[in-house]
């Protein structure tokens, strides 16, 4: 749900940046860039990876000392060489990589290195209470201060962290992807604290590559393309078309690209007969060569499992399944791969890389596992592989960890095409990477397409399912609710979706 707009005049902002500028090493990174926020307001700021969005706001944070520009806060100079120096000041900054120590308690975490005390002692009881007090100002439920931090989910050490900034009475708040591994309902909660922060008349800096999150949460949103300030304007001036365009330099049409001209689809690839396990139950479905089939659905639909399913990861119990013609029964991962099936997951640090290998070493790991004897083959190919999906790097024995987010998941790719697939299955395949990454994979896809691979693509956004289906499988409840064709509108997809409505069902 949007958060209310506030007022049309903002008054003074709280922080004023003119000038910005930075480089690293020769290289500039931030060049001439003005920002101001206001108090109660959020305020987005987008942009490709490398556009100096992080520069930015580390600067703001501290973490980064500009090489030009200045910075005021409340209308006077401040220059931060540290973060505790912007903490003191009241800005705080929620990083997308937690900095909480696990096995202590959220309020131990919170006032880590501050602790309250009573003579030489630790007052934890005024501890627990304060931050008990901060957890249900922010309308927290559920989230006790005494837990151990390594026993939370993801989104409530988000909270944790967001906590820690407010405990510093921080009138900025900076905030870096807070969504980008959180769940629909969890993002749900996000937007509720932001809602009170900004009531309290808090300033919020918001990073993140979903639009969506953006237009609903933003006042005010910045775009920056190679380290410049390309506009600022109020939210309500812009639509997504116009902000991919300011972001990448490209209209919206061709974000999501046609088919490669030649495109046919061929013969069956994949069919399944009434299948099932104990998590999706008759599924009837067709992927046909040359095919992107787009599934779509609500968190907890059974996208995701129906893709483990036929890749052996939760093998299917009921019913048949048939490659090419040929009934066959997948219990394991690596019999999948045999088969010619490859499984993009949807969380690339956790299980689709190993963060401190080589580029080199992840985009063999497959190939060696289950076709050990193509192995030297498969690293001959490797450069020109990784060519061909612009993967940004130094050399092939760049750790992946130091990858941008678009280029990890181009080496995710690249580990799984070395095996040569003929069905590939995407499953949120663009979560986490900005918009220019997103267009170099859907560009990818149709050329796999064009190849000849079947591709079964989960996705949780709506225009991503729509500009990249041939077909749109719909699934509710574990089952398929219904099939719509290319270019189908969002009301019948969440129609289908939701069971309010079956109109467009095959």
């Amino acid at each position: 749900m949007p958060l209310e707009q506030t007022p049309a005049d903002p008054g003074a902002p709280v922080l004023r940046a003119r000038g910005l500028t930075k480089s690293f090493l020769g290289n500039t990174v931030l060049s001439d860039v003005d920002l101001d926020l206001h108090p109660g307001r959020v305020h987005g700021l987008v942009g490709e990876n490398g556009a100096g969005k992080s520069t930015l706001m580390k600067i703001v944070a501290g973490v980064h000392v500009a090489d030009g520009g200045t910075l005021e806060l409340d209308g006077a100079p401040v220059s931060f060489s540290h973060p505790l120096q912007a903490q003191a000041a009241g800005v705080a900054t929620v990083f997308q990589e937690f900095n909480l120590l696990p096995d202590r308690t959220v309020a131990e975490n919170v006032y880590l290195g501050r602790e309250p005390r009573r003579g030489l002692l630790v007052d934890t009881g005024r501890m627990r209470r304060d931050t008990q007090e901060l957890l249900d100002g922010l309308g927290v439920s559920g989230l006790d201060a005494d837990a151990q931090v390594r026993t939370l989910s993801v989104a409530e050490q988000q909270v944790v962290e967001i906590v820690k900034a407010v405990s510093h009475d921080a009138r900025i708040i900076s905030m870096d992807e807070p969504t980008a591994a959180l769940a629909d309902h969890e993002v749900a909660l996000l937007y509720g604290i932001i809602r009170r922060l900004t009531d309290r008349g808090v300033a919020i800096l918001y990073v993140s590559h979903r639009l969506k999150e953006i237009f609903d949460l933003c006042d005010t949103i910045t775009v920056l393309k190679d380290g410049e300030l390309v506009d600022s304007r109020p939210a309500t001036e812009l639509d997504e078309a116009t902000l991919v365009r300011l972001m990448v330099g490209r209209t919206m049409s061709s974000f999501f690209p046609d088919p490669v001209p030649g495109t046919t689809t061929g013969e069956v690839r994949l069919r399944l007969k009434g299948s099932g396990n104990g998590y999706v139950d008759d599924v009837h479905l067709e992927l046909r060569a040359g095919e992107i089939v787009g599934l779509a659905g609500l968190q907890g639909s059974g996208r995701t499992e129906l893709l483990e399913g036929v890749f052996g990861v939760r093998p299917l119990t009921r019913g048949t399944m048939q490659l090419d013609g040929e009934t066959v029964t997948l219990r394991t991962a690596r019999a999948a791969c045999r088969r010619g099936l490859a499984f993009v997951t949807e969380d690339r640090k956790a299980t689709g890389l190993t963060l401190n290998q080589s580029i080199t070493d992840n985009a063999l790991s497959v190939v060696r596992a289950t076709f050990p004897r193509r192995t030297p083959s498969a690293r001959r190919a490797l450069p020109g592989l990784l060519s061909s999906l612009e993967v940004a790097a130094r050399s092939g024995d760049q750790e992946v960890q130091f990858l941008s987010g678009g280029n990890q998941q181009k080496v995710v790719l690249a580990r799984w095409l070395g095996t040569e697939p003929r069905v590939v299955l995407l499953d949120e395949p663009t979560r986490g990477i900005d918009v220019g990454a997103k267009s170099g994979i859907y560009q990818l896809m149709r050329e796999l397409a064009a190849a000849g691979i079947a591709i079964l693509m989960v996705s949780s956004e709506l225009p991503e399912v729509i500009g990249m289906s041939d077909r749109i499988v719909v699934m509710r409840d574990g089952r398929v609710a219904g099939e719509l064709p290319a270019g189908s509108d969002e009301v019948s997809v969440l129609g289908l979706a939701t069971g309010a409505s079956a109109e467009g069902a095959a």
